[in-house]
């Protein structure tokens, strides 16, 4: 394997497992199971995101337990608060020890504890870590979350375990990411994600990136909804209906009251809504009371999110016990418990404090007291009932006043956009996942060939690295070209594209490849012009808002390669064009207001030329007529002001729909200053990223000869049309040189 197609493989994006085979896992575990416990053994680090029944925690033990008998080590296991004596219950069921403990002091093979207490426990006691419930990763504050990614980001063993995320939630899958120690989140976006807008929310894929970022999100988690997800047989995890069912009660006399109004109108905006559901306390305990009381034996969930509920509620229902913020522990512990094994018939409490992780299929009755816009509580507190295992259907009411608005509509709708992407999300990974319940992401490294030729004319489709072998030695009179500005899956998801790199780095070790064949092929003492702009960096890309010396990279890569740093030249942009199409802050009228210290001017392009050492065998002569001393003054200046910047080939017709950025060629004008400035008639001029063909169409009007490599087809294909286009307009004018001097065609 050569040195170039071993960095092409290191290109690909993916986490290499670090697990091992495990010989044997419990008969008492599902096939499904048994199979995504064996892949996550063998990755080492996982995720298992799963819907609520699909027996995360035999899953987690069974991982947990291998992992002990393959280091000889110990395994711990953080979870919320009464999930873990549920999962320590579960442990003895199936026959494997484990022991809770909040104090640290203990050496049980596998201890689970809350995540409260984890920094009573040293992570280098410990082999492998589990994260119940890992959605933690996203719901808790920056602080927390930072502390247990940097505390056992170093475990050799990883495992986090949660329901299925949100598709669009990629705080979420990002947070996994880092703490499985594949790429951070801040690395996920910048390599997955382009940045829409001013809103700092505002991330979605990259069109050349989805597939890659299914494949690599397959290599380190595995998403099931149900066994079919993954090609098996559902048999018991199958859902009963679930049955959502509104109770309103009037609200309408104190909203008026209110508004002073005669009749009430439907709350709006967010405090009106929180002044409705204020105001209708008392008669929706009545009706929540109600509910729970038809039904004596019947265990019955009740959810709140005001205080002044919860307590009202707890008075009001028979047999109920409250569960609050300011409890102990072992009251919340002891209650939820209780409620577990049937010795509390109801249990009033908030979606934030016991909507996690608890398994309540005896219970088929759930009543919610008001909502709040939390689609994600709500589907968790439902999940707690509705979940594989609850073999009746359940009935869910949501209280609200007639005057909070159609809570339950906008819940419904919410629901089904969120069964929508999650349906999505797990098509998207089916395919890969089912496969061994496995998968290794890369960027493409296949890429197709192909040649065309005309009169003057080669284009070449493929990798220049590979292909500019064809160019003679010391046959190309100029070169000029833009390289791609390390602006990953911007025009294609090919690892050999040099755009597609994680670091600036990475695009100069690639970029680095090209070099000694562009000295190679260049003719002594001729030129180079590279065409570039210096690039702006990002908080999440870069971890600060600044300016990369792109530029200044390119002379010192050339200078390395053995060429000689000849000349630049400034070309003026328009800020205000700059600043609509990227919303850079530093261009933002508004910021200038707000702090002018980040506020800067816009980044201009450069045109910066090199010169391969020795002689010039065939001088570059120009004449008063051809070039007169007023071009020679324009051309002189070190800031071109004229350059046109909309003078482009057009390249729409070749753009796809997954490219992100419009075609943005290099200006005509630009490279006809250098054609005209360096070469003779008849020379070669070379592009190894000819992109739409802009540098061959001046060529061949200029009555030059060009080679040229292109590795997108459609980009190729469109560079063709444009060189056969100028050859038929250079044999045009060819024809009328002839005819109106009498001379031969030979003397174009």
């Amino acid at each position: 394997m050569s040195r170039y197609t071993e960095f092409i493989a290191s290109k690909a994006i993916e986490d290499v497992p670090s697990g091992f085979n495990s010989a044997e896992l419990p008969e008492w575990l599902f096939d499904f199971q048994s199979d995504i416990v064996a892949w996550a053994l063998r990755r080492g680090r996982a995720a298992i995101f799963a819907d609520c029944g699909m027996g995360k925690t035999p899953m987690q033990l069974a991982w947990a337990d291998a992992v002990a008998s393959h280091t000889g080590g110990r395994v711990l296991i953080l979870a919320p608060l009464a999930v873990a004596t549920q999962t320590q219950r579960e442990g003895d069921k199936f026959g494997i020890d484990v022991e809770y403990s909040r104090t640290g002091d203990t050496s049980a093979r596998i201890t689970i504890t809350n995540y409260e207490m984890m920094d009573r426990f040293s992570p280098d006691d410990f082999a492998g870590i589990v994260l119940d419930e890992s959605s933690i990763l996203k719901s808790i504050g920056g602080k927390t979350k930072t502390a247990i990614i940097e505390r056992f980001g170093t475990m050799p063993y990883r495992l986090a375990c949660t329901a299925t995320p949100a598709p669009n939630d990629f705080m979420e899958l990002g947070n996994h990411s880092s703490f499985l120690g594949v790429l951070s989140h801040s690395e996920m976006l910048a390599t997955f994600f382009v940045h829409d807008g001013g809103s700092t929310q505002d991330w979605r894929l990259k069109g050349h990136a989805a597939s890659d970022f299914w494949q690599w999100l397959c290599s380190w988690s595995v998403m099931i909804r149900k066994p079919s997800d993954l090609g098996y047989d559902d048999g018991r995890f199958v859902l009963p209906e679930l049955r959502t069912h509104a109770a309103i009660v009037d609200g309408s006399e104190s909203m008026a009251r209110e508004a002073g109004t005669l009749f009430a109108m439907p709350a709006v905006s967010m405090d009106e809504r929180r002044r409705a559901r204020r105001d209708s306390i008392k008669d929706r305990v009545a009706e929540a009371a109600r509910i729970a009381n038809e039904h004596p034996d019947e265990p019955c969930l009740i959810w709140c999110g005001l205080n002044a509920e919860s307590s009202a509620l707890a008075a009001a229902i028979d047999g109920a016990v409250e569960v609050s913020g300011s409890d102990s522990a072992e009251h919340k512990e002891s209650a939820m418990l209780g409620f577990s094994a049937g010795k509390v018939r109801a249990l009033v409490t908030k979606p934030s404090i016991a909507g996690f992780g608890m398994n309540w299929q005896h219970c088929a009755r759930v009543i919610f007291v008001g909502l709040s816009d939390s689609y994600e509580q709500y589907y968790q507190a439902v999940r707690r009932c509705w979940r594989f295992g609850q073999e009746r259907p359940v009935d869910v009411y949501v209280v609200t006043a007639s005057n909070e608005g159609n809570v339950v509509a906008n819940i419904e709708r919410k629901e089904k956009d969120a069964e929508h992407m999650a349906v999505e999300m797990v098509e998207h990974m089916a395919d890969i996942s089912s496969e061994e319940i496995r998968g290794t992401s890369r960027m493409s490294c296949a890429h197709e060939i192909g040649h065309d030729k005309g009169g003057a004319w080669d284009m070449y489709l493929g990798d220049v690295v590979d292909n500019i072998g064809t160019v003679e030695s010391g046959s190309v009179g100029y070169s000029i070209f833009s390289p791609p500005f390390a602006s990953l899956y911007t025009y294609s998801a090919s690892s050999r594209d040099m755009g597609n790199v994680r670091s600036h780095d990475e695009f100069a070790d690639h970029f680095g490849f090209l070099l000694p064949e562009l000295l190679r092929v260049t003719m002594a003492g001729r030129l180079v012009s590279i065409h570039c702009m210096n690039l702006p960096t990002s908080k999440v890309r870069d971890g600060q808002i600044g300016i990369k010396d792109f530029r200044g990279d390119i002379i010192r890569a050339m200078e390395a390669a053995g060429f000689i740093y000849h000349s630049e030249v400034v070309i003026w942009k328009d800020p205000v064009t700059a600043m609509q199409r990227t919303k850079a802050l530093g261009l933002l009228y508004k910021q200038l207001k707000k702090d002018s210290a980040m506020s800067r001017q816009g980044i201009p392009d450069y045109l910066v030329t090199f010169r391969k050492p020795g002689d010039n065998p065939e001088r570059v002569e120009k004449t008063e007529d051809g070039f007169p001393v007023s071009m020679w003054q324009r051309y002189a200046s070190p800031v071109w002001m004229d350059v046109n910047a909309t003078r482009t080939l057009q390249g729409r017709s070749c753009r796809q729909e997954e490219d992100e950025r419009h075609i943005c060629p290099l200006q005509l004008d630009v490279i006809e200053r250098g054609i005209d400035l360096w070469t003779n008639p008849g020379d070669l001029v070379l592009s190894p990223f000819a992109g739409i063909g802009s540098e061959g169409f001046v060529a061949a009007n200029k009555g030059r000869r060009f080679v040229g490599f292109e590795l997108k087809r459609s980009y190729y294909d469109q560079a063709v049309a444009n060189m056969k286009e100028a050859s038929e307009e250079t044999s045009t004018q060819i024809g009328l040189f002839a005819r109106n001097t009498g001379a031969a065609e030979g003397a174009w």
